[in-house]
């Protein structure tokens, strides 16, 4: 079996497979060149952060588009259904779950500590300063609910806050599972949104969801409220958030996650003191990535034996 990897990003996840693929199976990582001259002879592609569309399909012979973890947004699914092509992802769950909400509490309390001024502090020299804000007391929204959502939901509670959620179904049952203070519908976002001091945005990217965070919204939050988004960076208006933290509206965003990615290095919202940005690494822990890889090894041996592959999107 050949499995092509489309691009140097997240390398850890390569070698994790090559240490679980059996001998005789090859695994390529994509580095340069036209991606349409890579596929003779490969079996699955993993997308990565490349699209795969028709044109991909149809340069290729592969039989499985399987991602290395859950997003496949960049994955055309009318045209892999049309062409008898499986897809598969791995569900954000277990271990990556719960590291992508370990991520989410650092970047909740490194906007609240002013991390990046306490470490310009340090260089000049500067004790006592800045005056930080405690989690405990704050009231955190968090906006879909779903297994990163849970997994959060049970770190944010021993700190002691109020904790609101954002569902397209609030009266779901599942719902019930987070022991939320209070759920509202998106259709009542704006009194939700009123009362939140910590916005987490914990839902896919999707025709629905892109930009459901604009200038509108933004301007429901409280003054001084912070953001923090590990799920896709499509959720949120760009110009609306440059505005409101260059404004100092919004006191501040944790981003680990980006509307395109890379993200420049010379972006203008980088430059922002009140972001903290990390490069798209909430679920690049051992732990998720081993769950991972042995979910992927599952999946080729299914496709080894002719048979459809677990968490099928196609």
């Amino acid at each position: 079996m050949r499995i092509l990897f489309c691009g140097t990003h997240f390398p850890a996840g390569p070698e994790l497979l090559r240490q679980r693929l059996p001998a005789g199976d090859e695994l390529r990582v994509w580095s340069s060149g036209p991606l349409l001259e890579q596929l003779d002879g490969v079996d699955v592609i993993m997308p990565a952060m490349h699209r795969v569309d028709a044109a991909v399909m149809d340069a290729g012979r592969f039989r499985l588009i399987q991602q290395w973890g859950s997003g496949l947004e960049g994955v055309d699914l009318e045209a892999a259904r049309a062409r008898g092509i499986w897809v598969a992802n791995v569900p954000t769950s277990g271990g990556n779950a719960e590291s992508v909400a370990e991520h989410a509490i650092l970047l909740m309390l490194a906007l609240l500590r002013k991390l990046p001024e306490a470490q310009a502090n340090v260089r000049a020299e500067a004790l006592g300063a800045p005056l930080g804000r405690t989690l405990r007391g704050r009231t955190v929204c968090l906006c879909g609910l779903g297994n990163i959502a849970l997994a959060l939901a049970g770190l944010l509670r021993p700190f002691g806050v109020r904790l609101l959620g954002l569902s397209r179904d609030p009266a779901s049952p599942r719902a019930g599972r987070f022991a939320l203070d209070a759920c509202y519908s998106y259709a009542q976002r704006d009194a939700c949104l009123a009362q939140t001091d910590l916005l987490v945005l914990c839902l896919p990217l999707s025709a629905a969801t892109r930009n459901l965070i604009g200038a509108h919204e933004l301007a429901c939050l409280p003054p001084g409220a912070c953001l923090v988004n590990i799920a896709r960076g499509g959720l949120v208006d760009y110009h609306a958030l440059y505005q409101a933290l260059a404004s100092g509206r919004l006191a501040g965003a944790g981003l680990d996650v980006y509307w395109q990615e890379p993200i420049p290095a010379d972006d203008p919202i980088l430059a922002l003191p009140t972001v903290i940005a990390t490069p798209h690494i909430a679920g690049v822990t051992d732990r998720s990535y081993a769950e991972i890889a042995d979910a992927l090894m599952a999946n080729f041996e299914l496709l080894r034996r002719g048979e459809p592959p677990l968490h099928r999107a196609v």
